[in-house]
């Protein structure tokens, strides 16, 4: 937890039909070159995109030492706290790159009944850690009334297309698998696919998103 506003970094036009709200993943910041990509398609799409960071990952942009990523549960007041500072005009859809978007989940529902949130977008959703697909991380996502998307490649080893069967999802989680994508939903080479036909395709998901949020208000 921090008492200090987030920095944010900007992208998409300021009149924007809706806001999506995006915190990084464990090990990379906001800046990285997949969360430009996403933003920049996010974007491309008419949206106005928010990204912010977690304490501990602003820290080493200080000299501060590259503290360990905290349990997501630790978090989730910062996602909070985000949230306020942000203070959307229009309709918010928060989420993130994996850990990210997991914070996000768990405050979803919360912030929607508070009128703060109206939708998730979860890009590359940890359902499990690699290797224990046992150890499910989707006991809230059951019983989820946000609307949401979980953009998932087929081939990610926090849970892949093969291991579907095991995830318990409400029905207001759309799960959308990218082919032969990774855990940044990046295929390889010989699929003949690409990471930029993956994101803009995440992106117009997302903008389908949030026009269904926007139609049902």
């Amino acid at each position: 937890m921090t008492d200090s506003a987030p920095n944010f970094l900007f992208d998409g036009p300021t009149d924007a039909r809706a806001t999506i709200l995006l915190a990084h993943g464990a090990g990379a910041p906001m800046d990285s070159d997949w969360m430009n990509q996403v933003a920049a398609a996010l974007a491309n799409e008419g949206l106005r995109v928010a990204r912010f960071e977690f304490a501990y990952m602003a820290a080493r942009r200080t000299g501060a030492g590259k503290k360990p990523p905290p349990k997501a549960e630790k978090v989730m007041e910062e996602y909070r706290q985000a949230v306020a500072a942000l203070g959307a005009k229009t309709p918010l859809i928060i989420g993130g790159k994996s850990m990210g978007g997991r914070v996000a989940s768990m405050v979803a529902d919360e912030l929607a009944d508070a009128g703060q949130v109206h939708g998730l977008l979860c890009l590359g959703y940890p359902f499990h850690p690699p290797g224990k697909s046992e150890r499910l991380r989707t006991a809230h996502l059951a019983e989820m009334t946000t609307p949401a998307l979980i953009c998932q490649g087929t081939r990610d080893p926090f849970g892949n297309e093969t291991e579907a069967g095991n995830f318990t999802l409400s029905p207001a989680i759309e799960l959308r698998w990218f082919a032969d994508g990774d855990h940044d939903l990046k295929p390889r080479k010989a699929s003949g696919l690409t990471l930029e036909q993956h994101i803009a395709e995440m992106a117009k998901a997302a903008a389908a998103l949030a026009d269904r949020i926007l139609a049902g208000q």
